[in-house]
């Protein structure tokens, strides 16, 4: 499983476990590292897909706190690391523009800049794709830094728009910062349409 135009793929430097390493410093000197987790979890979902999880940090979190998680990422190094600090949870080695799960979501996250790592060609099958695997009534959040040359927050919009979501919800952090477009970074919520199955 390889992507040659996918950025992280090119420019990664860290393993897994060193990845994981400065978040768990962050922890231990006291910083709550869970901001993804407590943002996805305002939603109330009963499972949630872990898009481009990397070594899962978002997608355990919210395991261990009871919700139904999976996790997608195109690489193997930090999928090891996933596997082997939350091995109930289902880790999948694949591609999300062509992923296919079998079910759908509550909630999928793309935390840690999954967007504008992606081949920007791909970009559109993405968001796509996320959109067949929610349950009706479900969110898509991403999380990314807006900067020239890269992906647009209107860009990303239309995609959302084409797949049959609604913007939602847009802010400057995980922490509900108002969205400020000079502030370069953007948590995006849409929703997909229908009522969310009781």
């Amino acid at each position: 499983m390889s992507d040659s135009a996918n950025r992280w793929l090119q420019t990664r430097s860290v393993s897994g476990d060193d990845y994981d390493l400065a978040y768990e410093r962050r922890a231990e000197a006291g910083e709550d590292v869970h901001g993804e987790a407590d943002f996805v979890q305002r939603f109330a979902p009963a499972s949630v897909l872990d898009a481009g999880c990397g070594t899962g940090r978002v997608g355990r979190e919210l395991a261990r706190r009871g919700v139904d998680v999976a996790g997608v990422d195109i690489d193997p190094g930090m999928l090891a690391t996933a596997r082997r600090k939350a091995p109930g949870v289902e880790w999948r080695l694949a591609d999300l523009a062509t992923v296919d799960l079998g079910r759908g979501f509550d909630a999928i996250v793309m935390a840690g800049n999954v967007m504008i790592f992606l081949a920007p060609a791909k970009e559109g099958a993405v968001v796509a794709n996320m959109a067949r695997h929610l349950n009706p009534g479900g969110v898509l959040i991403a999380g990314f830094q807006v900067s020239p040359n890269r992906l647009s927050v209107e860009r990303y919009d239309e995609f959302a728009t084409s797949a049959g979501l609604a913007l939602a919800e847009r802010w400057a952090t995980w922490d509900r910062e108002p969205w400020d477009a000079a502030k370069g970074y953007a948590v995006s919520v849409h929703r997909k349409a229908g009522p969310r199955p009781e």
